[in-house]
C-alpha cells in the first residue's frame, strides 16, 4: 500500500453533499415552524418552504441515485463488517485515549464500515420513509375519501415526524464526529475533494496512467 493524496470526491459529489445538507437544514427549520416550535415564519410560509425544499431534495436524490449507479460509486456503500468492531471500539473508547483511527481510506473504500451501515440506513430506510410519507401526506386531497383516511393520515404524519427526528439525530451525530480529532481535516476533503488514502500498486498504476490529474502528492 502507498499513502497518496488523491482527489477522491468529484465536483458532483461535493455539490450533492453540500446541497443536500442545505436542503435538510431548511427542512428541519421549516418543519419545526410547521409544528409551531418557532415563529420565524408564518404557518403558510413554513409549509411552502418545507414543500419546495422537499421536492428539490427528492429531485437531487433521484439524480444522485442515477449518478451512483452509472459511475460505479455505489461500491463505496457495499457493507463490509470485517473491520466494524475496531471502528465501534474507537468511537466508544479509543478516541478518548487519543488512539489512532483503525480505518484507512482506500480508493474504492472511502467510508469506514460504521459509516457505510449508517449511510445505508439513511439512504435505504429513513430517506425513502420521508419521501413516501411526505408525498402521501401532500396528496391527501386525492385519497381523503378512502376508508379510515383520517386514521391513515395520522399514522403517515407520525412516521414522517419520527423519521424526520431520526434524520436530525443523524445530522447532529455527524457534526459531532467531525469535531473528533481535527475538524478541518475532516471537512476539507469535502471542500477540495482531496484526501490522503491508501492505494494498492494496481490502483496507483491505474491513476498514474489513466487519471493522473487525481494524484495530488
Amino acid at each position: 500500500m502507498a499513502e497518496r493524496k488523491v482527489k477522491i470526491f468529484t465536483r458532483f459529489e461535493r455539490f450533492w453533499h453540500w446541497t443536500q445538507a442545505l436542503l435538510i437544514v431548511t427542512l428541519m427549520f421549516s418543519g419545526l415552524g410547521v409544528h409551531g416550535l418557532h415563529h420565524a415564519l408564518y404557518f403558510g410560509q413554513a409549509v411552502t418552504l418545507h414543500t419546495i425544499s422537499a421536492l428539490c431534495l427528492i429531485a437531487l436524490w433521484v439524480f444522485a441515485i442515477f449518478w451512483h449507479l452509472t459511475t460505479g460509486t455505489w461500491r463505496h456503500y457495499v457493507p463490509d463488517i470485517s473491520g466494524l468492531w475496531p471502528v465501534i471500539r474507537y468511537y466508544a473508547y479509543g478516541v478518548f485515549k487519543c488512539e489512532a483511527h483503525p480505518y484507512h481510506k482506500g480508493f474504492w473504500r472511502k467510508h469506514n464500515p460504521l459509516q457505510v451501515l449508517a449511510y445505508l440506513g439513511l439512504k435505504l430506510v429513513l430517506f425513502p420513509t420521508m419521501w413516501i410519507t411526505g408525498i402521501t401526506y401532500l396528496t391527501y386531497e386525492f385519497w381523503q375519501s378512502a376508508p379510515n383516511a383520517s386514521a391513515k393520515l395520522e399514522l403517515i404524519a407520525s412516521l414522517h415526524l419520527i423519521s424526520g427526528y431520526l434524520i436530525v439525530s443523524f445530522v447532529l451525530i455527524h457534526v459531532y464526529l467531525l469535531t473528533v480529532g481535527h475538524f478541518f481535516e475532516h471537512v476539507r476533503p469535502m471542500i477540495t475533494g482531496v484526501d490522503t488514502i491508501d492505494l494498492t500498486p494496481e490502483e496507483e498504476a491505474y491513476l498514474e496512467t489513466s487519471e493522473p490529474h487525481r494524484l495530488k502528492g
